[in-house]
């Protein structure tokens, strides 16, 4: 910074100013600095910077998700970064896939790097150690699933409420034999949405047809089949995750039975629409999440200390044809 000071002209406390965004610099002594810096290719150290700083941030937050790979995720992921942006601050993402020593791997990571808050879509069954891994007063928000083990703000779907809606829609339409296609047991949201399926079952005493532990599309276009080879096969299906929508579409176009075996998957994803016919689903709304869930870290970093609350973002039945399919009465062989 000295020797952008000499290339500039100006003193060492005007170049800190223009290197740290100050607003309130004259713009032709910011040009003069900015001009330096490009000609000597000055970067900052952001360490030495937060040791300086009395409130010791560092500019950056840590995003931990399941898979940014997946549509759900990347859109929260956008969202927490125009959030970020705005602010002058910068988002460390990693990819949880499921994975509890992962969670924690990635939270040491990020505390090294004295991230100034955390959004974690928790993996593990407990988030108590975050007591101890994160320096202290380091604010935690938790997306898509509540914590255990430790305090914090949470930004939650209506997951019971969302497909309890989704099965009641294929009720109306006449069936009766509905099967759910889940994710890993232990996830919460896959216990909340079966749950929600089989609420809907109960009210009308009908039998669940399940199969959880679906980690892939593969995996659910397998079941799918099987579901559909039994001897009275489900005549719908209710899918928990975009992924397990997309293998029971393949297995359904696969026998021919995309126009007669009804369906309504949870979250959307991308060509849904363009599909024939266009797959029915509960839209969660991931851009909602994110926004919440940046807003609430932020209220947090600025001091916030009020007691750790529950956002609730709603979801949405999106119809559009798979899941307005009736029940047809197949003939015998066929």
């Amino acid at each position: 910074m000295n020797d952008v000071a000499r290339t500039a002209g100006v003193s060492l406390k005007t170049v800190s100013r223009v290197v740290n965004g100050e607003t309130t610099v004259d713009p032709t002594l910011v040009a003069r600095v900015r001009a330096a810096v490009a000609a000597l290719n000055y970067r900052r150290h952001l360490g030495a910077s937060m040791l300086r700083r009395r409130d010791r941030r560092t500019g950056t937050i840590g995003l931990l998700i399941e898979d940014v790979g997946n549509p759900f995720s990347a859109a929260l992921l956008r969202a927490v970064e125009d959030a970020a942006r705005a602010r002058g601050v910068h988002v460390l993402t990693g990819s949880l896939d499921e994975d509890p020593e992962r969670e924690r791997d990635l939270v040491r990571a990020f505390a090294r790097r004295h991230a100034d808050g955390l959004i974690l879509a928790p993996a593990g069954p407990d988030q108590g150690y975050l007591a101890t891994e994160l320096p202290p007063d380091t604010p935690v928000v938790f997306v898509e699933r509540a914590a255990t083990g430790f305090a914090g703000d949470s930004v939650l779907a209506r997951d019971a409420a969302g497909a309890m809606r989704a099965v009641r829609h294929l009720i109306a339409y006449g069936h009766r034999r509905i099967a759910f296609l889940g994710d890993l047991p232990q996830i919460q949201t896959t216990r909340e949405r079966r749950q929600g399926y089989l609420s809907a079952l109960g009210t009308l005493g009908l039998r669940p047809f399940m199969i959880d532990g679906l980690r892939s599309s593969q995996a659910a276009e397998a079941a799918t089949r099987s579901l559909l080879g039994r001897t009275r096969p489900p005549t719908a299906l209710f899918t928990g995750r975009n992924l397990i929508t997309i293998g029971a579409v393949r297995a359904l176009r696969g026998l021919g039975r995309h126009r007669d075996a009804a369906l309504v998957g949870f979250d959307d994803f991308p060509l849904a629409d363009l599909l024939e016919p266009a797959v029915t689903v509960i839209a969660q709304d991931p851009t909602a999440m994110g926004h919440a869930a940046a807003r609430a870290l932020f209220e947090r970093i600025d001091g916030d200390t009020e007691e750790p609350r529950e956002i609730s973002i709603a979801t949405t039945l999106i119809p559009r044809g798979s899941g307005e399919l009736r029940p047809r009465v197949r003939a015998r062989g066929s």
